[in-house]
């Protein structure tokens, strides 16, 4: 049986497409993980995925003397990589981008090991960049993003099975929403603080006709015994909330952009700025705005006032509903599959 080695990490944005593509693999193909001690780790356990550790360097944006030690730490994390590969001996590296791709991709390379890498965005991020020549294909999120590779293919995003299967009436139950719709905000993996703080501005009169499923993040839960709002710091089974969802509030990290428009809920938009980012989520969003599949809010333009009337804008767009009805978007697990029995081959 072939072996398959995932790797990528330090958000779940980086993990859990790798744990869609890993659940179908498995069984047909020997599947492990190489990452970091971030949230990769406890993923792969939970997911009963073997997993082997090495220590992952990182780019600090905007801060110069904090990336001064980046080439000696970089050497010790391929160091490192190379000798979990040599007695692993992986037929195939799927990297998912993010700086945890890079030690094992450059590690891979040296030893001739076949790699293939995914990006999410619509423009590459930095390990991608660096990556690419040394793989056999750049598998890509949007179709757009295939053409700044010579060795790119569009294949969409890997997307859980589990997302599409479930009950609505059931799972909102379960969750002890009333049968008022539901709007799902979502800050991101580590929530986000001016959303955070911008909704609970609005909970009060929100929570008079709707039931609120607020992903805060680690840490960001607060006290409240407001009828209808229910805060969830972390949840690990998305599609629940999913299933639940009338209506989304969302960053626009690729993932969370791609599952929400997949499963054709009416979503706004607030992209991480570019201050806090390299503007990926931003150019995210856009491409789906560009579509009509969705309405964006700018967090430099958001306030108490500006959040609730864009929520009341979404809620009545009726051509933003039919648009995600027809609209066609497909998961890409089978397409990406395709691509890595192709390279064992």
């Amino acid at each position: 049986m072939k072996k398959i080695m995932f790797c990528g990490g330090g958000s779940a944005g980086h993990v859990v497409p790798n744990l869609a593509l890993c659940e179908q693999l498995k069984g047909k193909y020997n599947i492990c993980y190489i990452g970091t001690r971030a949230i990769e780790r406890e993923l792969c356990k939970s997911n009963s995925i073997e997993f082997f550790c090495f220590d992952g360097v990182k780019l600090v944006r905007d801060k110069v003397l904090c990336n001064l030690s980046i080439p000696h730490k970089l050497h010790t994390s391929i160091v490192q990589c190379r000798k979990i590969l040599e007695r692993e001996k992986p037929d195939l590296l799927f990297c998912k981008g993010g700086y945890v791709s890079l030690p094992p991709a450059i590690a891979a390379h040296k030893l001739g090991i076949t790699i293939l890498t995914h990006e999410s965005d619509m423009k590459p991020g930095l390990a991608n960049k660096l990556i690419a020549r040394k793989c056999r294909r750049v598998l890509t999120a949007f179709p757009s993003t295939a053409a700044k590779f010579k060795n790119g293919v569009y294949t969409g995003t890997p997307l859980r099975k589990n997302l599409f299967e479930r009950d609505k009436l059931k799972e909102k139950s379960r969750l002890g929403c009333d049968l008022r719709p539901a709007i799902l905000v979502l800050g991101g993996g580590s929530g986000s603080t001016a959303i955070n703080e911008c909704l609970r501005g609005c909970l009060t009169e929100l929570c008079k006709d709707y039931n609120i499923i607020h992903v805060c993040g680690r840490g960001n839960a607060v006290r409240s015994t407001l009828s209808g709002y229910r805060q969830i710091e972390f949840c690990d089974d998305m599609g629940q909330l999913y299933a639940c969802a009338d209506y989304a509030v969302s960053r626009s990290g690729s993932n969370a952009a791609n599952e929400l428009i997949a499963l054709k809920i009416p979503t706004l938009f607030i992209p991480l700025e570019n201050a806090a980012s390299r503007g990926d989520q931003i150019d995210n969003a856009m491409y789906f705005y560009g579509r009509g599949l969705c309405r964006i809010l700018r967090q430099s333009q958001m306030t108490l006032s500006s959040l609730k009337q864009a929520i009341g804008e979404l809620l009545a767009d009726d051509k933003l509903i039919s648009s995600l009805k027809n609209n066609n978007f497909k998961r890409g697990n089978e397409r990406i599959i395709a691509e890595i029995e192709s390279a064992l081959n």
